[in-house]
């Protein structure tokens, strides 16, 4: 069997774009070529799992990377791994338990997604926030000196910060009638979103290259190619539905309380991602964070419009 790269949640948004891109830096050749791809998945027969599995390099198998143990690693001859966790609860346990089976099989290199770095603190508000802070901290102890890493840190997600807006354009191209837009974003604040494309391409980079020590133990910040703010998102939605649009609300976060209603997850947990947007609320993540390192090796394309654009196609 050949030295793999694993990439957990190989379907997922990111994952698809990891795996995609990974395939076609490894078809070029170089040091890595004739390495395999195992794109983990719990459904191979879904269609994003048989588009992968049609890639060159790519092997679809059904697996949840959250059962993944050190010894079926070794049995993969697994060298380099990407992961990305879902913020739950669980999130620290599942992932750290990744990791450390990482470390134990002689893993040499792991990518993963972490969240905007005013976020990733031990005294954040946002539980998922206080996971990363947590995972970043485990993975810079002297215990873990024998696997690489490096983790990505995305100010914020563009399709879900571009949600609402999409969702308000279809409804009026639908029924020729407005309701309320209701963005999480600030009225004047810029916003670096990013697009999980994006990540997913620096994220395929960074594996595949020849010596990933010079990005061992490094915190990257992945932004989209422009600032955005809520009144520019505003201008975003009006040159969509030809008129201008009648009530907007701001720092809309009752969507938060939507997902405490089916999460069984605690309320209380769940209602802590109400304090996730304060940074972008204060200016603290625009274009002016992204890392050089990120520009240099993949510099992000798609903007706040294309983004729009492509979900309002889909």
């Amino acid at each position: 069997m050949a030295p793999t790269i694993v990439v957990a949640g190989a379907t997922g948004n990111t994952g698809q774009n990891v795996v995609e891109t990974l395939s076609i830096l490894l078809e070029k050749g170089g040091t890595l070529s004739g390495y395999r791809i195992a794109a983990l998945t719990r459904s191979s027969k879904g269609p994003i799992a048989q588009k992968l599995a049609r890639l060159p390099g790519v092997e679809v198998i059904e697996q949840n990377w959250i059962d993944v143990t050190a010894d079926w690693l070794r049995e993969n001859e697994v060298v380099r791994a990407f992961v990305a966790s879902v913020a739950q609860s669980s999130q620290f346990t599942e992932e750290s338990a990744f990791l450390v089976a990482a470390l134990r099989a002689g893993v040499k290199y792991v990518v993963r997604i972490s969240t905007n770095p005013p976020n990733v603190r031990p005294d954040a508000v946002p539980f998922y926030a206080r996971s990363h802070w947590a995972i970043e901290t485990l993975l810079g102890t002297p215990e873990f000196e024998g696997l690489q890493w490096t983790s990505l840190q995305p100010n914020s997600f563009a399709p879900l910060y571009l949600q609402t807006s999409a969702d308000f354009i279809k409804q009026y191209r639908n029924t020729g009638k407005q309701g309320i837009l209701k963005l999480v974003a600030s009225a004047d604040a810029p916003v670096a979103i990013v697009d999980p494309h994006d990540i997913g391409v620096f994220a395929a980079h960074l594996l595949a290259q020849q010596d990933p020590t010079p990005h061992n133990k490094a915190k990257y910040v992945v932004n989209g190619p422009e600032d955005i703010s809520g009144h520019q998102i505003v201008k975003l939605v009006e040159q969509h539905i030809g008129t201008k649009v009648e009530n907007v609300v701001f720092k809309d976060l009752t969507w938060v309380d939507a997902i405490a209603n089916y999460s069984q997850d605690p309320r209380q947990i769940v209602s802590s991602l109400k304090a996730f947007p304060e940074p972008l609320w204060q200016g603290l993540c625009s274009t002016s964070t992204t890392s050089k390192e990120v520009l240099e090796l993949a510099a992000p394309k798609w903007t706040p419009a294309a983004v729009l654009q492509k979900m309002l196609e889909e």
